[in-house]
C-alpha cells in the first residue's frame, strides 16, 4: 500500500511519520514545497506542491498520482489540511470535507461555526486587516485574548485587560503577520479574533474519527498556568489527573466539536480550559479553545505510548490506509516539556544535556535550534529550544522528571 503525506519543509514531523510509514510497511510518497526534502526517495516518491494556492497544489498532487497511485493522503501540519482533504476527494479515498478542514483551521471560522451549533463560545470580535486600531477595540471584552485566525502554534496570540493594551497588541499582531513565519513566507491570512479570556485549567486530547466518532487517543494535563500575557506552551503529562466524569466531559466538548465543524475522519487534536473551581451554576464544563484534523505538534507525539507498541503516527497511518489499528493505551504515565524560550538571540551553547538525559524517568532530550540558530521568543516565535520526555508509574513523577531536567539545562544565548 501506499501513503501521500503532504508535509512542509519546516515541519518537525517528517521523520517520525517516515518511521511510522515503513513500520506499517507502507510505501511514501511526500508532497512538500521543496525538492530539498526527502530528496533521496525514489523515482516518484517526492515532488513538489504549491500549498499556497490549492488548485495549483491539487492540480499537482492528481497528475503525480495518476502516474503513482496512493491509498491514503495525511496532511500532517495545519498549511496542508484544507488541501488534503481535497486532494482525498478528489482521488476518492477517505478523508474529511474541504470546507470542514477549512474552518477548524480558520480561528474565526471555528468560532462561529461553534456558536452557530449553540456551543458554549466567548464573546469575540472579528477585527479585519483593513480595520482601524481605534475601530478594533470598540466594545472589546476584558480581559480578552487576541490571535492571528490564521496562524498556530500560538504565534501572535496575546492577552489584553485593557483598552490601550488591545491596541498595542493588535499593532504587534500585525507586524508579526508582516515577518516571515517557519515557511520563509509572510501570513496570507490577515485577520484577527478578539475573544473574551476563557478562565481555568488547560487540556489537550488526542483523538481519531471514525465515520464522525471520535475516539480518544489522550488526554493531556497542562499543569503550568497559562494566563498570558503571551501563551507559549510548556508541560504536559497525560494521563490528566482529573476525574473520569470531568475525563468524559472533555471527550464529549471535543465530539461536538468535530460535529459541528463537519469534521468525519482521522486524527483531532483539540486544545480546551475547563474552569474547574468554578461554582457549579456558573460552569459552563469545558470549552473549546481549538480542534484541528491533525495530531499534536511538534515531536510531542513521542511522549505517547500504546499498548499495540504502535505509535501515533502509525495508528494515524493505519486509519488512512483503512487498516486494524488499537487505541488502548499504554502502561505509565508519560508527558513532554516544549523546552521555553528565555529570550531573544543567538544561540552559542547548550549545557547540561549529560545531565538532564541522566535524571530519573528521562526519556530522551533533544535540541531543536541548532548552534549558531537564532532563538526568537513568543509571541513572535514559533520554534521551541527543545523537546524533554518522561515516563513514570505516575504523572506526579512525569511531571517531576521534567522539571528536574530543565532544572539541569543551561542556555548560552548572545
Amino acid at each position: 500500500m501506499r501513503i501521500l503525506l503532504l508535509i512542509p519543509t519546516h515541519s518537525y514531523r517528517v521523520a517520525d511519520f517516515m518511521k511510522a510509514a515503513r513500520a506499517g510497511g507502507a510505501e511514501v510518497i511526500v508532497g512538500t514545497e521543496s525538492r530539498q526534502t526527502l530528496e533521496a526517495l525514489s523515482k516518484g516518491g517526492t515532488f513538489i506542491v504549491d500549498f499556497g494556492d490549492l488548485e495549483t497544489g491539487l492540480r499537482q498532487i492528481v497528475e503525480h498520482c495518476s502516474q503513482f497511485p496512493v491509498d491514503g493522503v495525511i496532511g500532517v501540519d495545519e498549511v496542508t489540511l484544507t488541501l488534503a482533504a481535497r486532494a482525498s476527494a478528489a482521488l476518492g479515498l477517505k478523508g474529511n470535507d474541504a470546507d470542514a478542514a477549512a474552518k477548524a483551521v480558520n480561528k474565526l471560522e471555528f468560532r462561529q461555526a461553534l456558536k452557530d451549533a449553540g456551543m458554549p463560545v466567548p464573546e469575540f470580535k472579528h477585527v479585519p486587516a483593513n480595520m482601524a486600531v481605534q475601530e478594533a477595540v470598540v466594545g472589546l471584552p476584558y480581559p480578552c485574548v487576541l490571535k492571528p485566525t490564521g496562524l498556530s502554534a500560538s504565534r501572535g496570540v496575546m492577552r489584553a485587560d485593557t483598552r490601550q493594551e488591545a491596541e498595542a497588541a493588535i499593532r504587534r499582531i500585525r507586524e508579526i503577520l508582516d515577518t516571515p513565519g517557519a515557511d520563509g513566507e509572510p501570513a496570507r491570512d490577515r485577520d484577527i479574533i478578539a475573544e473574551a479570556f476563557i478562565p481555568g485549567a488547560e487540556f489537550a486530547l488526542e483523538g481519531i474519527l471514525e465515520d464522525g466518532r471520535l475516539t480518544r487517543l489522550a488526554l493531556f494535563e497542562k499543569p503550568d498556568t497559562l494566563d498570558g500575557p503571551y501563551f507559549e506552551e510548556t508541560i504536559y503529562v497525560t494521563p490528566p489527573r482529573l476525574s473520569e466524569t470531568r475525563q468524559a466531559d472533555i471527550l464529549g466538548a471535543a465530539q461536538s466539536a468535530a460535529k459541528a465543524l463537519g469534521l468525519k475522519e482521522g486524527p483531532v487534536h483539540a486544545e480546551l480550559r475547563f474552569d474547574l473551581d468554578a461554582a457549579s451554576g456558573s460552569n459552563q464544563g469545558p470549552q473549546l479553545i481549538e480542534l484541528a484534523p491533525r495530531t499534536i505538534g511538534g515531536q510531542c507525539a513521542r511522549s505517547l505510548t500504546f499498548a499495540s507498541g504502535q505509535s501515533l503516527e502509525e495508528i494515524v497511518i493505519r486509519h488512512a490506509l483503512g487498516l486494524a489499528f488499537e487505541t488502548a493505551p499504554g502502561g505509565e504515565a508519560s508527558g513532554v516539556m516544549m523546552i521555553p524560550v528565555p529570550k531573544k538571540g543567538t544561540l552559542h551553547r547548550t549545557r547540561g544535556l549529560t545531565e538532564a538525559r541522566a535524571a530519573a524517568y528521562i526519556t530522551e532530550v533533544t535540541i531543536s535550534i541548532p548552534i549558531g540558530g537564532d532563538v526568537i521568543p513568543w509571541p513572535e516565535g514559533f520554534r521551541y529550544l527543545g523537546f524533554i520526555f518522561a515516563r513514570a508509574p505516575d504523572p506526579r513523577k512525569v511531571e517531576a522528571a521534567l522539571r528536574q531536567a530543565h532544572a539541569a539545562l543551561q542556555f548560552e544565548i548572545g
